[in-house]
């Protein structure tokens, strides 16, 4: 099972993700600068332990720097986290969220075609 993450951390793994899946700390600060944040260092060096701790990110040695790997990628991530709301808002009844999506018009027509065919795509490949 794949741990849930705060917001502060996600931000981080996304920058990871975003970068090939491997980052060095000078690049997440870099990444940290453009979208401005101005988090201390101390601060940005737990929430990476946190999420090394958690089990989403790896870390080697280069010299004496430091390299995040994400060991979970971002779609496994995402598909649990789905998975975990529609266990708590739906039980687990995915046909709720899509109806939710639709009634409050979170899904716009070209969203369902597209949708429509990859599922006919998905069913015709099996």
């Amino acid at each position: 099972m794949i741990q849930q993450v705060s917001d502060s951390e996600l931000e981080l793994m996304k920058i990871v993700w975003a970068n090939g899946g491997s980052v060095l700390y000078a690049q997440i600060m870099e990444e940290l600068t453009k979208a401005g944040r101005t988090w201390q260092k101390n601060t940005i060096i737990t929430l990476l332990s946190r999420l090394v701790e958690k089990g989403l990110l790896k870390t080697n040695k280069i010299g004496r720097r430091n390299e995040y790997t994400a060991v979970v990628s971002e779609s496994d991530y995402q598909a649990a986290q789905t998975q975990t709301l529609l266990n708590k808002l739906y039980e687990g009844n995915a046909k709720g969220l899509v109806t939710t999506l639709i009634q409050r018009e979170m899904l716009s027509s070209e969203d369902y075609e597209e949708l429509r065919q990859f599922w006919e795509k998905e069913r015709d490949g099996r």
